[in-house]
């Protein structure tokens, strides 16, 4: 697959010293939804800021679909459609004009029809003529969207774009996302929704401290870092984890009562049936046992922390 951005060795120093960035190589194909996940400060607003030409990078180069953003600034800012963290609009403008005149700036010939489709898209049609100091935050939220597809680019992002909108402005934005992908539209995703991620992306990438520590396919993420645990409600509490058992990865609630046992559901050398006789063996019986497998969110946390 074509790679439609690619970033090598991005470093951003401040002139106060601070390293926002620490060479950053990161390569987006077409037509994917990629996640960048990361605590806050870990840069990933700083990258998208270089990589939209807001910025300028301390050193290495960003090529957007063979565009240098540096040399070539006009055509690679061209492909790009932007959808920042702060609600910045014109406020006196209606939904309309102010649609329409982003599409401008790209030097676009008016398009009725495919704003019309957008504002549609987005919930917006019926508020068109409404100037956008009277709208809720999310409807201004919905606007950012609207004015970042008015110029019809090939590469989205969306930098935390349903923080603090409401539930429905959420679902809007999958169903948006899932359309823009099958259209072709590469989409570059920031959320601190980790369920979006889970719920949306192709690929996942992790920020930490202005560095990528990983980049893997979402599918292959849940694979590799994923756990599932068995907990076991038991019969008779215990007061410690015999030391027979000290060869598994085990945990005893504080009372005695519950036995949560951790595992790798890709070893094949586990053997669950393998361990519930070991159990039973030992004279230690249970009433219920229940399974729960590792959310993308609970890998994030994990990754974050041994890396930190």
């Amino acid at each position: 697959m074509q790679a439609i951005l690619q970033i090598s060795n991005v470093s951003k120093v401040y002139a106060s010293g601070f390293q926002a960035l620490k060479s950053v190589n990161l390569d987006i194909q077409k037509g994917e939804v990629f996640a960048l996940l990361g605590p806050n400060g870990a840069g990933k607003t700083t990258l998208i800021s270089i990589i939209c030409g807001i910025a300028k990078a301390s050193t290495g180069t960003v090529t957007v679909d063979g565009h240098d953003n540096v040399r070539d600034y006009r055509a690679s800012r061209s492909l790009i459609g932007l959808v920042p963290q702060e609600l910045t609009t014109d406020a006196f403008e209606s939904v309309w004009a102010t649609v329409t005149f982003s599409r401008g700036l790209f030097n676009k010939a008016p398009d009725p029809t495919h704003i019309e489709n957008v504002l549609r898209g987005l919930s917006l049609w019926d508020k068109r003529h409404n100037r956008i100091l009277t709208l809720s935050g999310g409807m201004k939220r919905r606007v950012l969207i609207a004015k970042a597809l008015a110029h019809e680019p090939r590469l989205l992002f969306l930098d935390e774009p349903t923080a603090g909108v409401d539930v429905d402005l959420r679902r809007d934005m999958w169903q948006l996302v899932r359309e823009l992908r099958a259209s072709g539209v590469t989409v570059i995703l920031t959320t601190h929704y980790i369920d979006e991620a889970e719920e949306m992306a192709d690929r996942i990438g992790v920020m930490r401290r202005g560095e990528i520590i990983l980049v893997k396919d979402k599918v292959d993420l849940m694979r590799d870092f994923g756990k599932k645990q068995l907990s076991l409600q038991l019969q008779r509490p215990l007061r410690r984890i015999p030391p027979e058992l000290l060869g598994y990865s085990l945990d005893l609630s504080a009372d005695g009562s519950e036995l949560m046992y951790t595992y790798d559901a890709q070893d094949e050398r586990i053997s669950i049936v393998g361990f519930l006789k070991h159990l039973g063996d030992l004279g230690i019986d249970f009433r219920d046992l229940r399974t729960t497998e590792s959310s993308l969110e609970d890998i994030f946390v994990s990754l974050v922390k041994e890396k930190s």
